[in-house]
């Protein structure tokens, strides 16, 4: 008597294709990425001496530069990926000078906050950034008040301002911000990413060996590796969440309502250049008010960049005036790829 029939093989392999596909799943939902704790609820998030405190009363690293005399004008500055609020010495210092004050906090799990290295997400972030500009609107009553947000930074104020539009904010600065979505990203590493958050979320990777040069000023890059408050390696599913908040902010782009400043270097090698070409056009599509400027010089840490402080003072002229040309005459180089194809 025979074993069976011509198709047992074939259902056999099924059987075995649907057991092994069970497994996957149940494997991956045992180590699915982490995400933060919340704290304890409060009333109301505070602003206290050098601390953030927030809604769920974490309490968050907070620097402050004051020019003399009343500020015409206040950033809000949202540092980068695995940096810290430092991030915005250089260029408080210089607008200091120009009589605009910065607030800059580091956001949770970077710098000094608790959890350091777990990603909180996407709508954490975006609270405590909406939280910050309506504790900054409550002290300056009548004075425009700026977003200004670095690469990841960026992202979070989009989403921020895209998600409450009655945030009270003059606009925002998006300097090389994060919006490389998964859908510029591609299949391949998206899915690739996807399984390793859902499978090895707690392992470590580095930026050692991919060769990318986020500037051109090596003192600096050198003084961030020997800085112990900057991240140098970092948990899967913290690049997963990462991920999530591109796709946000790439997904908020024609939700924007306030006056927009991006700011973009040709040299950039961490951000693509198409998915912030991509973004910049649905904001067009939008007709939101948007000035653009791509820095010949520039890399992706454009206000530490060796022509950094060429940004800085874009920044303040665009802050004074959104409709005069900047003093750095980026809009021409920046309005030249866009006519691209």
């Amino acid at each position: 008597m025979k074993a069976g029939g011509p198709g047992t093989g074939s259902r056999l392999r099924r059987r075995a294709a649907t057991v092994l596909a069970l497994a996957a799943v149940a494997f991956t939902t045992a180590c699915m990425p982490r995400l933060q704790p919340l704290g304890p609820a409060l009333t109301e998030p505070q602003l206290r001496d050098h601390r953030f405190v927030t809604r769920d009363g974490i309490e968050l690293p907070l620097r402050i530069w004051l020019p003399e005399g009343e500020p015409k004008a206040v950033i809000l500055g949202l540092h980068g990926f695995n940096d810290y609020s430092e991030a915005f010495i250089e260029p408080a210092n210089l607008w200091r000078r120009l009589g605009i004050a910065t607030y800059a906090y580091d956001q949770r799990g970077f710098g000094r906050t608790p959890n350091r290295g777990v990603w909180p997400g996407t709508t954490v972030l975006a609270d405590d950034a909406e939280d910050m500009a309506r504790l900054l609107r409550r002290r300056y009553p009548h004075t425009p008040i700026y977003i200004a947000g670095e690469s990841m930074g960026g992202a979070v104020a989009i989403v921020a301002l895209a998600d409450d539009q009655t945030l009270p904010v003059d606009g925002l600065i998006l300097l090389a911000p994060a919006v490389w979505s998964r859908a510029t990203m591609g299949p391949f590493q998206s899915g690739l990413l996807w399984l390793a958050a859902h499978s090895v979320p707690w392992m470590t990777v580095t930026g050692q060996g991919l060769h990318i040069k986020p500037s051109d000023n090596i003192a600096m890059l050198r003084a961030l590796a020997r800085d112990p408050l900057v991240i140098k390696e970092t948990r899967i599913d913290t690049i997963y969440g990462l991920a999530n908040l591109m796709d946000a902010a790439m997904a908020d782009a024609g939700d924007l309502r306030a006056p927009v400043l991006v700011q973009y270097g040709d040299r950039d090698e961490v951000i693509p250049r198409d998915p912030l070409i991509e973004f910049v056009r649905r904001l067009a599509k939008a007709d939101h008010r948007t000035s653009v400027a791509f820095y010949r010089k520039g890399y992706h840490m454009l206000l530490r960049d060796l022509s950094g402080e060429v940004v800085m003072r874009d920044v303040a002229a665009w802050i004074s005036d959104h409709g005069t040309p900047l003093p750095s005459g980026s809009e021409v180089r920046a309005a030249q790829v866009l006519a691209g194809p």
